[in-house]
C-alpha cells in the first residue's frame, strides 16, 4: 500500500503513548494539579523522567523555584477528571475541591500525593539545563507509590485534539532486559 503524506502538526498523535499524569506542586502552601502528557522515562535503575511544562502553565514556576512535584498516574475511571484539571487554570481553582481529589502527604517532597490514582511518584528536579530553553524539566524519582487495591488499572493516553486511547489487553514476551 502506498504511503500518504502526513501533517507535521499531526506528528504528535504517531508518537504519543505514554501515560497521562497528572503532577501536583506545591508553592507558598497552595497545591495545585495539572495534566500533563508529554514526558519520557530517561533511564530505568535509578528512575529519571524527563517532561516538558509550558511556561504558560500555573505548575511552571512553582516546579522551578521549588524543585519537587508528585507525578500520579489517575486509572481510565479518572479520565472526566484528568480532563477537566487540563482544561482550566490552578490560578483560579482549587482543583482538588473541583474535581473531588483526596491530597494525601508525601514523605519526600510538599507536593501532595492524590489518594485516588492508582500510583504516585515523588521527584525532585536535578536537572534544569533545558528548562529555559524548551521548558524541559528532567525529576529524579525518590519515592513510589502504588494502590494494591487497584489491580490491573487502564490507564489514559492522549493522542491530541482532544482525542484519548485507554490501554487494553497486555501481553507478556521473553525478554532479555535485566
Amino acid at each position: 500500500m502506498p504511503q500518504k503524506s502526513f501533517s507535521l502538526s499531526r506528528v504528535y498523535q504517531l508518537l504519543e503513548s505514554d501515560p497521562v499524569l497528572l503532577v501536583m506542586a506545591s508553592h507558598k502552601g497552595k497545591h495545585n494539579i495539572m495534566t500533563l502528557s508529554w514526558h519520557t522515562m530517561m533511564e530505568f535503575v535509578s528512575p529519571l523522567v524527563g517532561c516538558v511544562i509550558s511556561g504558560r502553565n500555573y505548575n511552571f514556576d512553582a516546579l522551578r523555584l521549588t524543585k519537587e512535584c508528585v507525578l500520579s498516574i489517575p486509572s481510565a475511571e479518572l479520565t472526566k477528571q484528568a480532563v477537566g484539571i487540563g482544561n482550566c487554570s490552578g490560578s483560579k481553582v482549587d482543583k482538588f475541591k473541583k474535581f473531588k481529589l483526596t491530597a494525601l502527604p508525601a514523605s519526600q517532597v510538599a507536593a501532595p500525593l492524590i489518594a485516588e490514582c492508582y500510583a504516585n511518584l515523588e521527584c525532585r528536579v536535578v536537572d534544569t539545563r533545558m528548562m529555559n530553553r524548551y521548558n524541559f524539566f528532567v525529576l529524579e524519582v525518590l519515592k513510589a507509590w502504588i494502590d494494591p487495591a487497584q489491580k490491573n488499572p487502564r490507564t489514559l493516553h492522549h493522542q491530541g485534539n482532544g482525542v484519548f486511547m485507554v490501554a487494553g489487553d497486555t501481553i507478556k514476551l521473553p525478554s532479555k532486559m535485566a
